[in-house]
């Protein structure tokens, strides 16, 4: 009887295995994410609030001498960061006079620096707003009249691109302080000395008495169609559940994790950077990716758990292959953007490591995971998801029970389309009443998420138009409101997702966003050129769109290449100079005068196809020089790297 049922239950394990193959995957991300979301729930509840500087000062009591950060051949343990943000923000505030609520801009690098300051001035209750090093002029300028900050902290290596700005900056009224001792800037102090002569002893908690789960804890920027950075509001709630994305991916409390990616993106800082607080574990910090160095780092500080896009991934796959490549420790990857192609060829190459591929957005109510790691999804949809979405209104009309609360508020099940979009006129498909159409299975479609209490849109700071452009009414019902991601995906039969592509104004190349009317505004600058239509075009190899601009010239003007190279490099950072330009007589525009840019993205670069005029960016000579068929294969082939 024994031995009927035990081959009974086998039998029964092995249907339900070939009828559900991922039926133990569900199960177990379904609870991992409850058993998440509950402690959410708590932290959420908790008097005084809970925050994951929190989750970090209880590491810090619990290991002081764990090391912290790897950085440079140099070790931070929990209890010197702690001690160094402590000292950071006692002078941060007698020097800037800083209270509650007041923003304050890091302009700073991948640096320990940077992470002292955020936890120093998180102990002061201030939001932080995190720029990209690699922004300029008119841009850096922008990101400080989206998030009223009045304080800028800064380090030596960016000392020339803060000065190019200074008069304007003091102008707003915006004080400049340095961390680092060299300086150069007229008028700028360093705060290195009073720094290392403050007191190291805990912040009292009254300083950050204010602030709650809805209060602003980071301005992270992103680019748009305005063409400008745009301050993506990053509550303490949105921190909580970006930060448990590592827990819910399978990260253990014993595990060491890589970055390389930079921590003004929401990947880096709030996956990684805060991830690894949550976990209390040992963070290897780079200032920057790099392909000859990433497996010896690997090697050399045990890592287990590393984070990526799918630039990076690429840039390991096209490395010189050495014998020791599957002489690691790493178990786990984990981030967005990685081409079906480079994932096969990134496990072949490097081992068995469990690639946890993810979608989200900064400032947007959903997102994927796809914890089964199959080869090309971005998520996966289980039975869970199903049930939640078609019962979402619901579940939300029924107020802020445990369980609700359970289900909604991690933000990893929620209601979610996608819809029908017409990419040539970038809107999405209205039937006869006005409403939306949902995509059928197996057809792409625009994803948008439904806002509610418990999936919020905050929106951008100081930029009400930009964030109306992402709120899509009168989806499914009339009144209904729903973000719009901007991005086409795919639900296939097996409940798999895939990224197809994204829409609008942006495109994403070197693992940016740029926005193509800021590379326009700058291209117009050039003596020579009249209009531009800036798009993002597929190159061979390599991840993302390359910028690619359609002009028209002044009347009686050539095209100056030096000069229009000259504007691209003085004025836009690497990864949104256009890699190639197209000379037009006249820009087509549709019946709304909006540019058209379909047909011109679909023709790309190749001089075969295209009998207007065709410039490539050749870094080499400093110059555009003109595209041939030669160069066309060279670039194609990879001989000549964009």
């Amino acid at each position: 009887m024994l031995l009927w049922l035990t081959a009974a239950g086998s039998l029964l394990l092995l249907l339900v295995r070939a009828l559900f193959p991922y039926w133990a995957d569900d199960c177990a991300h379904i609870l991992r994410s409850l058993l998440l979301a509950a402690r959410l729930l708590k932290y959420k509840r908790s008097q005084p609030f809970r925050g994951v500087l929190d989750a970090f000062l209880a590491a810090a009591r619990r290991h002081p001498a764990k090391t912290f950060l790897h950085f440079e051949g140099e070790r931070f343990s929990y209890g010197d960061v702690d001690l160094r943000s402590n000292r950071l923000a006692r002078v941060l505030r007698q020097e800037a006079r800083l209270r509650e609520g007041d923003a304050v801009a890091l302009f700073l690098g991948n640096e320990p620096n940077l992470v002292c300051a955020w936890l120093g001035l998180a102990k002061l209750g201030c939001p932080v707003a995190l720029l990209n090093f690699h922004i300029r002029a008119k841009s850096l300028l922008h990101c400080f009249s989206c998030c009223g900050a009045k304080v800028l902290v800064t380090s030596a290596e960016l000392q020339d691109a803060v000065e190019e700005v200074l008069p304007a900056l003091r102008e707003q009224g915006v004080s400049v302080y340095l961390l680092s001792e060299t300086r150069k800037i007229r008028g700028v102090g360093s705060l290195a000395d009073k720094i290392s002569e403050a007191s190291d002893r805990p912040l009292p908690r009254d300083l950050r008495a204010n602030v709650t789960v809805r209060s602003t804890a980071l301005y992270i920027y992103t680019s748009g169609t305005t063409g400008l950075p745009k301050a993506a509001i990053v509550t303490h709630e949105r921190m909580w559940a970006a930060s448990f994305i590592q827990s819910a991916c399978g990260v253990a409390r014993d595990d060491v994790f890589y970055i390389n990616l930079p921590l003004y993106h929401s990947s880096g800082f709030l996956i990684g950077l805060g991830g690894s607080i949550e976990r209390g574990i040992s963070v290897v910090l780079k200032r920057k990716f790099s392909a000859s160095q990433f497996w010896d780092d690997c090697r050399e500080h045990n890592v287990t758990v590393m984070q990526y896009i799918g630039e990076t991934m690429r840039y390991l796959c096209n490395a010189p292959k050495k014998d020791n490549e599957k002489e690691h420790k790493v178990r786990l990857a984990l981030g967005n953007g990685l081409r079906r192609d480079v994932w096969s060829e990134f496990l072949w190459r490097f081992g068995d490591i469990k690639v946890k591929e993810l979608y989200a957005a900064t400032e947007g109510n959903i997102g994927f995971i796809n914890y089964t790691s199959k080869v090309g999804a971005v998520g996966r949809l289980n039975f869970f998801h199903r049930l939640w979405t078609q019962k979402c209104s619901a579940v939300v009309s029924f107020g802020e029970t445990p369980l609700n609360v359970v289900i909604l508020s991690l933000q990893l099940i929620f209601p979610h389309l996608l819809i029908k979009f017409d990419i040539e006129k970038e809107e999405p498909v209205r039937n006869s009443q006005g409403l939306c159409i949902e995509a059928a299975r197996g057809e792409m479609g625009l994803l948008v998420g439904k806002v509610t209490q418990r999936s919020p849109f905050v929106g951008y700071a100081g930029n009400e138009q930009q964030t109306e452009k992402k709120r899509l009414r009168d989806v499914m019902k009339n009144g209904d409101l729903y973000f719009n991601t901007g991005d086409l995906l795919r639900f296939d039969d097996d409940n798999f997702v895939y990224f197809h592509d994204r829409v609008g104004d942006t495109f994403r190349w070197k693992g940016e966003n740029v926005a193509t009317s800021e590379v326009a505004d700058v291209l117009t600058m050039a003596r020579c050129i009249l209009e531009a239509n800036v798009y993002g075009v597929k190159v061979k190899g390599n991840e993302g769109r390359a910028g690619m601009a359609a002009i028209t010239l002044k009347d009686g003007e050539d095209f100056d290449c030096v000069d229009a190279y000259r504007q691209a490099v003085n004025y836009l950072p690497a990864y949104a100079r256009p890699r190639f330009i197209r000379i037009q007589p006249a820009l087509e525009m549709t019946g709304t005068f909006k540019l058209k840019k379909t047909k011109l993205v679909d023709q790309g670069f190749d001089p075969a196809l295209i009998s207007d005029p065709l410039y490539y960016l050749d870094a080499a000579r400093q110059t555009f020089a003109p595209m041939t068929e030669e160069v066309y294969s060279a670039i194609t082939c990879g001989t000549i790297i964009l």
